[in-house]
């Protein structure tokens, strides 16, 4: 693999991880937009901050994951990682462009598995992190839910004999620290995936060995470039997960964060590379739940699970036909 390949690569990664911060950044911020804690400006500098300063909380057993137990590495070269990326890129697209939030990991997950199965078939897959990979799909959206549910109720008992408007005081300033636990649980998961795929192409390209340590340039540019794209937020999305969904206000905005940053920083911990989307919309779906079923626009919920569905295998559709089209035509 050529220096400039090498090169285009990296950029093409780091143009997900843009991409990623971009599109999530509505998981993030949509919470205290909604409930009028901050301001959009300061909501996305906020969370991409927070998103940055991860680096110092988590390891690298995410990228772990992605760059050495999702396929084979050994069938891994230069046409499989540009097909990978360019199909969770373009998924990523054209979901933002709807306005519908769905999983970047996703995406890239079914983009590696569409370009390396095109390349050599299924058995290429490493059953064991795709399975838990896939696995993660249920089980980050129904933790978030659950914890989302139980923070909520737990808060009702706790402030019970507390005037409403002495709730909503507190809980605007609560709200700040739990946006800041879930975009440093969002940092710490996904841009660690951006760096599996880099370790991936450094792996494969012979630049470090496959036990070697992740260079610590990479660790600070896909955390530094997830932060820049959280920056300039998605705004599409932010709306569908504020206000379509259910009705936010602080003390379920707080909940919702919290619970989903219960979930990304247990996922991150076990080195398990989950959808920070699935996460925070299972934990509103939670909070909303709790005051009356009602309140909760399952038709709305149900068009997002429809896209949870398609992302893996409409990634890794275009992720086999970018493949195929790099290997005859590059």
């Amino acid at each position: 693999m050529s220096f400039e390949v090498i090169v285009l690569l990296i950029a093409v990664a780091l143009a997900f991880d843009f991409m990623n911060g971009f599109h999530d950044a509505a998981n993030a911020i949509a919470t205290v937009v909604s409930t009028r804690v901050l301001r959009p400006q300061w909501a996305v500098a906020w969370a991409a901050f927070f998103n940055f300063v991860a680096f110092l909380i988590f390891g690298v057993a995410v990228a772990a994951t992605i760059g050495k137990g999702i396929i084979d590495p050994g069938i891994v070269d230069n046409y499989v990682i540009f097909g990978a990326l360019v199909g969770a890129i373009t998924w990523n697209v054209v979901t933002w462009y709807y306005g519908i939030p769905s999983s970047s990991s996703h995406a890239l997950i079914g983009g590696l598995a569409g370009a390396a199965v095109a390349k050599g078939g299924v058995h290429t897959l490493i059953a064991s992190g795709f399975l838990k990979t896939a696995a993660a799909i249920v089980l980050s959206p129904a933790l978030g839910f659950v914890l989302g549910i139980a923070l909520m109720i737990s808060v009702s008992w706790i402030w019970a004999r507390s005037t409403p408007r002495r709730v909503d005081r507190w809980f605007r300033r609560l709200q700040l620290v739990s946006a800041a636990l879930y975009s440093v649980g969002h940092g710490g998961n996904d841009a660690q995936k951006t760096m599996g795929i880099i370790w991936m192409v450094l792996i494969s390209a012979g630049s470090v060995g496959a036990n070697d340590p992740l260079p610590l340039w990479v660790v600070f540019a896909c955390y530094g470039t997830i932060a820049i794209g959280t920056l300039f937020g998605g705004w599409r999305i932010v709306k569908t997960m504020g206000q379509k969904i259910t009705k936010l206000k602080p003390v379920s905005g707080f909940c919702a964060e919290t619970g989903g940053a219960i979930t990304l920083f247990l996922a991150t911990g076990l080195g398990v590379p989950v959808s920070t989307t699935h996460t925070i919309t299972g934990a509103i779906v939670g909070v909303g739940s709790v005051q009356k079923l009602s309140a909760v626009r399952w038709g709305i919920a149900g068009n997002i699970v429809w896209a949870w569905i398609f992302t893996i295998p409409c990634s890794a559709f275009v992720a086999a036909v970018a493949w195929w089209l790099a290997q005859h035509f590059f």
